[in-house]
């Protein structure tokens, strides 16, 4: 069975203004797209904001698949807020956002991104904040659709860099709806052993993410076995989208070259 893709409108696409991006996916040949929370400097956004952004995805006639909780300041201090204590009302009231988004477009899964180890707090009390959160999350948007839990690279003090990290989470959490999203370009650029966590946790794998290595660029342009890594997971049983969350290393036309279009559907 061939894999089907999503195209992340975060990362891609970038050449156009957001609420093009889903017209923009459909135009390259894509039926399933993925965003970041598209307003990062708030939780909770006008309703009139909300609605374009929801008329922009049923337009563009894609499935939205996946859809990051609020992680205020991504890139900087917070990377999520799942694990903040003082931030958990924001985080509650983005959760019954991201729900009712949820059920106007069907998405079926949702990233909560962790967050950063704070200075000065316990560990043991950001963990339990975590759970909390996560367990609310589950609850709110419902059985029948995922709360993902993801490992991050980079220099900043995020917590779960490997899968064994993240299925502690989801242990600690216990609900059945919480679940891991598998980033193959996270875990190898943390040196993970990708294949043994492909072996390890297979049956917890709700979605996947893929990117090369280095440079963080699309397939092809790195050292990264994405294929033979694609082909494992699909062995192990998984049979979800893999979302493309690359930053194209020129553009995204140019950066698509590699996946035929036939494919991308």
């Amino acid at each position: 069975m061939t894999l089907s893709y999503a195209v992340n409108c975060s990362l891609l696409f970038t050449e156009v203004p957001l609420l093009e991006r889903p017209q923009a996916a459909a135009d390259a040949g894509f039926s399933a797209v993925e965003f970041w929370w598209p307003w990062p400097d708030q939780p909770v956004p006008a309703d009139r904001d909300v609605d374009a952004f929801v008329s922009a995805v049923q337009d563009a006639g894609v499935q939205l698949i996946g859809l990051n909780f609020w992680a205020a300041d991504l890139t900087g201090p917070d990377c999520g807020v799942v694990s903040l204590p003082g931030r958990e009302q924001d985080f509650r009231d983005n959760v019954d956002v991201v729900a009712a988004i949820g059920s106007r477009l069907d998405v079926p899964a949702f990233n909560a991104l962790y967050g950063n180890r704070l200075e000065g707090v316990d560990a043991a009390e950001q963990d339990a904040v975590a759970t909390d959160n996560l367990r609310y999350a589950a609850k709110t948007v419902g059985a029948a659709r995922t709360v993902l839990v993801e490992m991050v690279s980079g220099p900043k003090p995020y917590p779960l860099r490997t899968a064994a990290d993240v299925a502690g989470v989801l242990d600690r959490v216990g609900e059945p709806n919480v679940r891991m999203l598998f980033d193959v370009f996270h875990l190898a650029n943390n040196g993970d052993d990708v294949s043994a966590a492909i072996d390890a946790y297979a049956d917890r794998i709700a979605h996947v993410q893929v990117a090369d290595l280095p440079g963080r660029h699309e397939p092809g342009s790195g050292e990264l076995p994405i294929a033979e890594h694609l082909a494992h997971l699909q062995r192990a049983g998984y049979d979800g989208r893999v979302a493309l969350e690359y930053i194209p290393a020129t553009n995204t036309t140019d950066s698509l070259t590699w996946l035929p279009r036939e494919q991308r559907s």
